[in-house]
């Protein structure tokens, strides 16, 4: 399976924004955007260059994709089904983005970031509507429930997780029910569900070209 690799703080830094990719972690003054808020390389210090609307329209992309963890030919073919769509096509694009495994996974609390939340989905911790899935990328749709594969739930990622997923405030279209622990997709995302800042029309834009 194709994967992103690397430093991921890198990824961060070149596109100027917190991506989120390491948890926790950007959370504190750790953070390599906090400790180096340029670019990386070895003119990262320098003057930045102002992009072309081709390279804003790019950039955008590269965020995009960082942010989910997605390389580009699952990208491209995300956004040719959001293109297909009835609706606005770069809201058709996110919903679709929101609604993979791992982006659920994590969502739910049960991992500090996607990257890691795609770790327990690769080793089997989750079932959806009571089927095993260890497919990261595996597209959920409204009414399906996540448990927790029962035998899993004392690995040391899920314990701590139950432990502080109570003080967790969860998007409006996932529920979660402690005393069955059990998720539930009760709702389809909706645009203001996302909460990085991001321009998706510069992506359909990029596309259209």
């Amino acid at each position: 399976m194709a994967r992103l690799t690397g430093s991921v703080c890198r990824l961060c830094r070149r596109e100027g924004i917190k991506l989120f990719l390491k948890g926790e972690r950007c959370e504190t003054a750790k953070c390599a955007i906090e400790k180096r808020g340029y670019a990386p390389g070895q003119h990262g210090q320098g003057r930045r260059s102002k992009f072309s609307e081709y390279g804003v329209q790019l950039r955008e992309k590269q965020k995009v994709k960082r942010i989910y963890g997605v390389l580009e030919k699952p990208f491209r073919n995300y956004f040719a089904v959001a293109d297909r769509k009835k609706g606005v096509t770069g809201e058709n694009l996110l919903e679709t983005l929101e609604l993979r495994f791992d982006n659920v996974i994590y969502r739910l609390g049960f991992a500090p970031s996607r990257n890691a939340s795609r770790q327990l989905v690769k080793h089997g911790h989750f079932f959806i509507n009571d089927r095993k899935v260890d497919i990261p990328s595996y597209i959920l749709k409204q009414g399906d429930t996540i448990t927790i594969n029962p035998r899993k739930v004392e690995k040391t990622p899920i314990k701590k997780a139950l432990e502080t997923m109570k003080n967790r405030t969860l998007p409006h279209w996932l529920a979660y029910d402690f005393e069955n622990k059990q998720g539930l997709v009760q709702a389809l995302p909706v645009r203001e569900d996302v909460t990085i800042p991001i321009q998706e029309q510069l992506i359909v834009e990029l596309y259209s070209r």
